[in-house]
């Protein structure tokens, strides 16, 4: 698999999220927070990815409850039945609700800190971290 998952670095939260994955033994992707990323070569926007996460994998991307999604599907075993689930109404819907809602409620769920709410430019450090 030749994957990349962008982040928000952040975000205490995203960045907890993002380090669970070892834990909960799924695949193993090129993980890089945006911030830290050269987003022209991977075809991402800033606006994207402030939004949501991306998922690239063959010359696509998915964002938000499908790069989730695709995150499972391609973790293996019984991961990818709910990987497969959230592909498909409606649980597809189900899964873009719920990931919008947390995406929107990151700095109020554990981990996550009152700069997971502010836009990417008005966050403390955000003149260091800007990508060109």
């Amino acid at each position: 698999m030749d994957a990349t998952l962008v982040y928000d670095g952040d975000c205490a939260f995203c960045t907890r999220s993002v380090a669970a994955l070892g834990t909960l033994r799924l695949a193993e992707p090129r993980i890089v927070a945006w911030q830290h990323a050269d987003l022209a070569a991977l075809g991402l926007t800033q606006q994207q990815c402030e939004h949501e996460l991306q998922w690239l994998e063959d010359g696509r991307r998915w964002g938000g409850a499908q790069g989730v999604a695709r995150l499972l599907l391609a973790s293996g075993r019984l991961w990818r039945i709910p990987g497969a689930l959230l592909r498909v109404p409606p649980f597809s819907w189900l899964a873009a609700l719920g990931y919008r809602w947390v995406a929107d409620n990151r700095h109020r769920l554990p981990g996550g800190t009152p700069a997971c709410s502010l836009p990417a430019a008005a966050r403390p450090g955000a003149a260091s971290s800007e990508v060109a």
